[in-house]
């Protein structure tokens, strides 16, 4: 389902994903999350453990959560994976969630540690 989409869009959902493809984009996230925290979700075409936890967040998430949320494609956006690592300090993991807050990541979870309710209690 996931594994086809074209031209690294984010999947259509309840969560109203951006699409992050481009490394200019995190000075962009940066300074946004000033005003109103950041979630980015690193995520793999290929991996299905990547596609269950996407899903798993999708169904969870609350539209009315107070995030602006991201998603990135990480095997087309390789370059930007490795910036956000570089940008925000954090060990490159796959799939992965970020929260930005004030330009700073201030809570990562990867795999079966993504969750929409860990996510808002961090907000």
């Amino acid at each position: 389902m996931f594994g086809d989409l074209e031209d690294s869009d984010p999947p259509k959902n309840n969560v109203n994903w951006k699409s992050l493809t481009n490394i200019s984009q995190l000075d962009e996230i940066a300074a946004l999350s000033a005003e109103t925290p950041v979630a980015i979700f690193k995520h793999s075409t290929r991996c299905g453990v990547s596609r269950m936890v996407l899903k798993q967040f999708e169904n969870e998430f609350r539209p009315d959560t107070k995030v602006t949320p991201y998603f990135l494609d990480l095997l087309a956006h390789r370059d930007v994976s490795n910036a956000i690592s570089e940008k925000f300090n954090v060990m490159h993991q796959s799939p992965q969630l970020l929260l930005i807050k004030d330009g700073k990541s201030i809570y990562d979870a990867s795999h079966g540690e993504i969750s929409p309710t860990e996510l808002s209690r961090n907000l």
